[in-house]
Formats: C-alpha cells, structure tokens, sequence
C-alpha cells in the first residue's frame, strides 16, 4: 500500500517528544483509516528498530507469553525475542496493532513502560466495546489518539497538490474571494474528494487512475468489512447497529435529518439504542451530533442523547451507501456528483462532508433546535442552526446551504433569542467566499478553516 502524507504523523512526533518513553500511545480510529501503515511507517523512520505484533495473527506461543510471563519481564523479553527471530536493541519501538483482540496486552501496557527498555504504541479498532475491556485494567501509562479518514488537504497532497490549500487558507484569513475561475477548480477537486471520500484505499486507487467504478468497489469492500463487525456486536444487541448503519442514507435524506428511531424499527425508542449509538459513534463509523438545550459555551453540558443526528464517518462510503442497493455504481454517476448534475438530495451529502471536517479539525459536533415568535407572527416557528462551534469563548452558528441560497432567518432569530456572546457567523455553501454584515459564506472546502 501506498503510504500518504497524514497529519497524525506531526502527532506522533510529539508525544515522542513529550512522553520521553513514559507513556504508551494508542491510535484509535475505524478500521481501514490507515492506523498501522502509519504505526508502521513512523516505526521505521523514527526508531533504529521496531517489532511488530498483529494480534488478529499473533501465534498462541505469544499470546500465552503475555499470559505466564508478564510479571517476569526478563523472561518475558527472551521469550519474545525467540518466538519472533528479533532482537530489538534499547528504545526500539514494539507496536501492538489491532490490540483490541487481545486485552492481556493492553492491559500488560503499565509494566512495560514502567520497566523503560522499549516505547509501545498500540493501533486499534472498535477499541471501546465492553466485551473487550471489561475485565482488564485501563493502564494509566496509555494515551490515546483519534485517527480518522484523509481530510480534503491530505487528499490534495496524495494528488501532488501542495499549492491550493495554502491559498485557500489565506483567503479564508483575509475574507478575500478567490474569483470564479479559481473557486470553480477548486469546487470539482473537492466533489471529487466527496465522491471518492477519504478511506486511503480509496485515494489509492484514484491516485493509480482507476476508474470510479473500480474505486466503488474498494468502498463497498470496507462497507462490508463494518458490517461484519457490526453482525458480531449485533450478538448483544438484536441486529439493532446493523439496522442503525443501514439506516444512514434514509436518516440523512429527511428535511433536518434527525435521527428518527422509527425509521430503523417501527415503535422503537431511544432509549433502547442506547449502547448501539455510543458504541458506532466510538467505532468511528459514523459521528454523533447532539442537540444542545441550550446554547452555552459549555456545549458538551447541554447535550441531549435523545435528540441527535448520525453522520457516516466518511462522506465517500455514504456516497457508495446511497447507491447501494445497485450491483455496482458507475462513472456516469460519480461524474454526475462532481460536476453537480445528480438528481438526488445533494444537501445530505454536503452536510455530511461538513460534519466530517470538523470532527477531523478536532470539534465536537453540535446542533440547537429552538422556537422563535418573529414580529407578525400569531405563534413561534422553529428553526434551527446546523452546527454550533466554541470560538474564543464566544459561539460561531454554522448553517450548510447545498445551493448559493442566501435565507438566513435562523441566524437573525438566533442572535434575537439568546444574549450570549456570538463570534463569526458562517453559511457554508457552493459559492466563492462573500462576508455580508455579520456573516461570512464560505465555500465548502473552507470548512478546514473553522
């Protein structure tokens, strides 16, 4: 596989730095994000040397080494050198990639690192599920790093573009338009990073010029990849994740797509999908965006888990989801997407993508709901504001327009309800960047500004 510029590489270099060995570093994220080629390739450029231990192929001579050896480090290590042919000399790195299937090694984390001869970094995937953690103990030594899929930027430098996000930064800075020509180019790069999404198995195969249906069929491969691994959390749960995941493109296409558990099970409750919901949310296939009672700076304390919208992690896999109930989904369509000629709701796609940016800017995702009485009116509307960001100690409203529709009475009636401290205000939307009085629109791909 081709290893891609990441930003979580700069991550990695500092909690090297920081932690000095002191801390064990565990990268979290959705299967296939690229969690163990970059384990790997940090590993080799890094360290003077490295071992890697694949837990979902680890033999049981290792596992019970972990089992019986543990507390006799010297053995241990012995054991270990033997099993594996390698003998790492002081401060290599030893990865525990897909840790999660195997908890003794996690748990066995607080030793290592209190005994120093080597730094530990573990990959895993669907890391929180209860099954999994419930008899070990956390060690205090791990820290933890979300990784999620390829961000626009890290699209534009896997196609050699070095140049265009840098200008779009300063635009951005300076509230400068970039002009039409430049905005157009810049508009299909970024459908096109939509349509093919942000999986690096994906980027590979557009990056080598496969065609669009040969890039679907990558996706749908990861597609079921999540399925299976929701049919063994469904064990405990009565098909309800399963359900849930599917769901997503229905959810998605409603006019303010809220969540309606409905849609999944006729007479079902939130209540019910409780654990469901938490335990996607954490998978990173899909993100959370919760209602918030009240607009505070303190979003997080204000947040209903009732009240919630549910975005695929990756814009490009829901772009495969939509269509998939078709044997394959072809370049006629993709095309259709990335030159704005799809007759489907393109609204939920951009939404989606804008929800993604944000939670790979490090943002919590948001939204309020709330009824307003303007003047002249003989009973209060609602209305409601897409996403809610925490600026400053101040809130910036964003509101996604899938065309250059300019209505903004939500944003009015907003600033009218609640006294609180507003900072910039944001419609994103299809066109080049225009500030009007408070508001600033931005094109989608300024989203990775916020």
């Amino acid at each position: 596989m081709v290893v891609f510029q990441r930003k979580i590489y700069q991550d990695l270099l500092e909690w090297k730095e920081n932690s000095a060995g002191k801390s064990a570093l565990l990268i979290e994220g959705a299967r296939r994000v690229g969690k163990s080629t970059m384990a790997e390739e940090f590993a080799k450029r890094e360290y003077e040397d490295y071992l890697l231990l694949d837990f979902s192929k680890a033999s049981s001579d290792i596992k019970r080494n972990f089992e019986e050896n543990i507390g006799d480090l010297t053995t241990f290590f012995r054991n270990l050198a033997l099993l594996t042919r390698k003998d790492l000399p002081r401060g290599s790195l030893i990865i525990f990639d897909e840790v999660q299937l195997f908890p003794l090694a996690r748990q066995a984390i607080k030793h290592l690192v209190k005994d120093g001869r080597y730094q530990y970094l573990e990959t895993g995937s669907l890391i929180s599920i209860k099954e999994n953690v419930k008899d070990i103990l956390i060690p205090s030594e791990e820290e933890s790093l979300q990784m999620v899929p390829m961000d626009f930027e890290e699209f534009l430098w896997a196609t050699g573009n070095t140049v265009t996000m840098p200008a779009i930064r300063e635009a951005f800075e300076h509230r400068k338009p970039l002009g039409d020509a430049i905005h157009r180019k810049i508009m299909e790069q970024f459908r096109t990073y939509m349509a093919v999404g942000g999986m690096p198995q994906a980027v590979e195969a557009y990056v080598a010029g496969k065609s669009y249906q040969q890039i679907d069929r990558v996706k749908r491969e990861i597609l079921h990849l999540y399925e299976g691994d929701l049919r063994k959390y469904d064990k405990t749960t009565q098909g309800r994740a399963a359900a849930v995941f599917r769901s997503l493109p229905q959810q998605l296409s409603g006019r303010n797509a809220h969540f309606t558990y409905a849609k999944v099970e006729k007479g079902s409750r939130a209540a019910q999908y409780v654990d469901t919901m938490h335990w996607i949310d954490e998978s990173g296939m899909a993100n959370i965006c919760c209602n918030v009672t009240d607009p505070q700076i303190s979003l997080d304390l204000f947040a209903d888990p009732a009240n919630i919208k549910l975005y695929m992690g990756d814009t490009g896999l829901l772009v495969t989801q939509i269509f998939q109930s078709e044997k394959s989904t072809g370049d006629d369509i993709y095309k259709a997407l990335i030159f704005n000629k799809l007759g489907i709701n393109q609204g939920m796609i951009m939404e989606n993508v804008v929800s993604q940016m944000l939670k790979a800017n490090g943002h919590g995702l948001y939204f309020h709901e709330y009824e307003y009485q303007a003047e002249g009116n003989a009973k209060p509307s609602k209305y409601e504001i897409d996403f809610l960001l925490v600026k400053d100690k101040g809130l910036c409203p964003i509101e996604v327009k899938s065309s250059a529709y300019r209505n903004h009475k939500s944003f009015d009636y907003f600033g009218k309800k609640y006294p609180i401290k507003l900072r910039d205000q944001y419609i994103i939307y299809t066109k080049d960047l225009k500030t009007d009085d408070k508001l600033c629109y931005i094109p989608l791909y300024m989203t990775l500004c916020l």
